[in-house]
């Protein structure tokens, strides 16, 4: 759940509009003890008027959830500031909200020209963000807001209750801070709670991240968050109440986007924010939140799977095979007919410091699609380190904003050095640049498994079929550079199943117009380690450890320390991610007892539990368990039994066998009231029969 960020920040222009004094005076205004005028910023030059007005507009679905007469509401409510000077600062008291205004709970303001009519749309004007609209709500609310909410709260589990469960479709969270990061094909970071930018988590207590699946759910777009600690274990609101909380409206929106609950921002606020609010800000029954937000666990999760190409260039496939291919020209890395998928590189020739040619080559651009999404290009720009965004062979720009959704495709660019582009399979696509290259990283998830093929191998755990032809011809991991390059010649594509823009006379005379792969261009498939040359002894101090082969290859043939340490430190970080997103055993939460307490809140293999009893209970049960191998835990339930139950149960059952006496009493007592009847009434009958006779 989004739950964090400036109330009356602009998603679409970053800044433009802020609330001032605190987004906690917005929030909770008409609660006791907060009062007093609310303050609004913006950017004067971005309203071409020089009076503006300040506007309320709400937001709400209406109809019945999830059929055709569904629909989503934004609607202007009233004018709070009108004909005011544009000097990018208002202030203002808030009155109590007249009918029919009081029933919308969420909205945003607009800060459009005087010149305009109130509710005029298509105008020049600045939005704020989606927010609660606390200060706008009725005098029952100022005058209970707890109790006042508490019944929204209410109200609010019993619409739940009607809607159709979600929660058995969405995506289980990593199992640790370390796989979330490093996930980027099907998690993003979610910008209330990042670690990057000081882990200002103030509705997830207790979590340093927090990470959302970027796709919402096949049925009903759903989303999914995950949170952790300092630790890098998962938060779960089971034990906090700032743990992971999925997502009935996913905060970035689901196709068909402006069908509910799938309306960007506003589905979520809506379904999951506001309600947050009513439950667990505004009142104290945050149980009824949480019967209907549990976090998911990570028992189901499985890490994707990594592979690089990094340097000039070398390749480091799913299965964990490394190789160096200096080929020239385009080539196919990974193909998925079963998925759909394809994602293409090209690579041109090296140039040393002094600009002479280098028998080398880099990656210089990678094209990608998956089924029928638009087609997304990532190529080195005309800046050092800079990479230029192309859709459908149109550059895109991300200069106001991180990320673009597109079609079939989520698109992350936070500098112009780094872009990561996300799929709906899970496949992720990381491409970086620097030191004068560019490096990339795909990921894939495990359904991809034996479904892939290219220059980054066959994902299925098998690396001695790494090396597979188009046709299915396969030679040995261990063969000899020459061969390995005629054997990634063959992935050539064509230019009909090429991704690629041709905007140039060179990429067209280059590329277009000449053969895919250039059999004119034959790589150095070694260096000489000359004891006479300079460069060396630096070279070898340099270059130690893993990766240390690539580093030397790097560091002269380009005859510069500072190629080699970036191929280093490319490597090192591909280590590192396959390293995070290596499987973890997970054994799923565990209570603590009736009238107990339990210590420990990691759940992962090797994790230990403790419980205790609270005064007066004694603990049957194991007092410890641990998070085993094989997915289970040790020992047995634990349960926390009162001191005196066993003479409870004696006592009940002697009151038991008092009752099954009594009964018996009462049955014989009544046979034998029965039998004296029967005697009576027979002397009665021979009385009468005697008189006749």
């Amino acid at each position: 759940m989004s739950r964090a960020g400036s109330l009356l920040r602009c998603p679409q222009m970053e800044s433009t509009m802020t609330e001032q004094g605190g987004g906690s005076q917005w929030q909770y205004y008409g609660t006791p003890d907060v009062s007093g005028d609310l303050k609004m910023i913006w950017i004067p030059s971005l309203i071409k008027a020089e009076r503006v007005n300040i506007e309320l507009w709400g937001y709400n679905e209406t109809g019945e959830s999830y059929s055709a007469n569904w629909e989503a509401e934004w609607k202007y409510l009233y004018t709070v500031g009108r004909d005011v000077p544009n000097s990018g600062l208002f202030s203002f008291t808030p009155q109590i909200a007249e009918k029919p205004y009081f029933l919308w709970d969420l909205g945003s303001m607009r800060v459009s020209p005087s010149s305009k009519q109130d509710g005029a749309q298509d105008v020049n004007a600045l939005w704020s963000g989606a927010h609660a609209i606390a200060w706008h709500l009725e005098e029952a609310f100022r005058k209970d807001s707890a109790g006042w909410a508490r019944e929204k709260c209410i109200n609010w589990d019993k619409e739940e209750k009607a809607m159709p469960n979600f929660l058995t479709e969405i995506t289980d969270c990593p199992c640790t801070l370390a796989q979330a990061r490093a996930d980027t094909g099907r998690f993003h970071t979610d910008y209330g709670c990042d670690i990057e930018a000081g882990s200002f988590c103030v509705y997830h207590p207790g979590a340093v991240h927090c990470v959302r699946a970027i796709q919402g759910s096949p049925e009903y777009g759903a989303g999914q968050q995950c949170c952790y600690d300092s630790t890098g274990a998962q938060v779960l609101t089971g034990d906090s109440i700032g743990g992971s909380t999925p997502d009935r409206g996913h905060d970035w929106g689901a196709p068909p986007y402006k069908k509910p609950p799938r309306v960007p921002g506003f589905s979520h606020w809506k379904y999951d924010v506001i309600s947050f609010y009513y439950c667990c800000l505004w009142s104290d029954n945050c149980e009824y939140y949480f019967t209907h937000r549990p976090s998911s666990d990570c028992r189901t999760y499985r890490p994707p799977r990594a592979a690089a190409v990094l340097g000039d260039p070398h390749f480091m496939t799913f299965d964990g095979v490394t190789f160096t291919f200096n080929g020239k020209g385009e080539y196919s890395l990974v193909h998925s007919s079963a998925y759909e998928l394809s994602v293409q590189g090209r690579t041109e020739p090296m140039k040393s410091e002094n600009g002479s040619v280098v028998m080398a080559t880099r990656l210089c651009s990678v094209a990608m699609r998956e089924k029928d999404s638009d087609i997304i290009e990532v190529r080195l720009g005309d800046q050092v380190d800079e990479l230029q965004i192309l859709m459908n062979q149109q550059v895109l720009s991300f200069s106001e904003q991180k990320w673009i959704d597109l079609k079939g495709v989520f698109v992350f660019s936070p500098k112009p050095t780094n872009v990561t582009v996300m799929f709906p399979s899970g496949t992720g696509v990381e491409v970086r640049a620097g030191g004068g290259v560019m490096t990339l990283t795909v990921l894939l998830p495990h359904d991809l498994h034996n479904h892939t093929q290219g220059l980054l191998g066959t994902m299925n755990d098998d690396p001695e079929d790494e090396f597979t032809s188009s046709n299915g011809v396969i030679i040995p991991f261990n063969s000899s550079a020459q061969d390995i390059f005629t054997y990634c010649a063959g992935w050539a594509i064509t230019n009909e199943t090429s991704l690629f823009t041709y905007d140039s006379t060179h990429l067209l005379n280059e590329y277009y117009y000449a053969p895919k792969h250039d059999p004119s261009f034959i790589p150095n498939f070694s260096m000489t380690e000359d004891p006479e040359d300079p460069l060396l002894e630096p070279t070898l101090n340099l270059c130690a450890g893993e990766g240390a082969s690539f580093c030397k290859y790097d560091a002269l043939s380009m005859r510069s320390l500072q190629q080699g340490n970036a191929t280093l430190l490319s490597y090192r970080s591909h280590t590192s991610t396959k390293k995070a997103l290596e499987p973890v055993q997970s054994c799923g939460w565990l209570p603590p007892p009736n009238h107990g307490q339990k210590e420990g809140t990691f759940y992962l293999e090797g994790a230990t539990v403790t419980f205790s009893c609270n005064s007066g209970y004694r603990l049957y049960g194991s007092q410890e368990r641990t998070c085993q191998g094989d997915g289970m835990w040790s020992g047995q339930d634990t349960h926390c039994v009162a001191d005196n139950t066993l003479a409870i149960v004696l006592g009940s059952l002697g009151a038991v066998l008092a009752l099954v006496v009594m009964v018996i009493a009462i049955v014989v007592y009544t046979k034998k009231q029965k039998r004296e009847a029967m005697k009576q009434q027979g002397k009665v009958t021979y009385q009468q029969h005697a008189s006749r006779l």
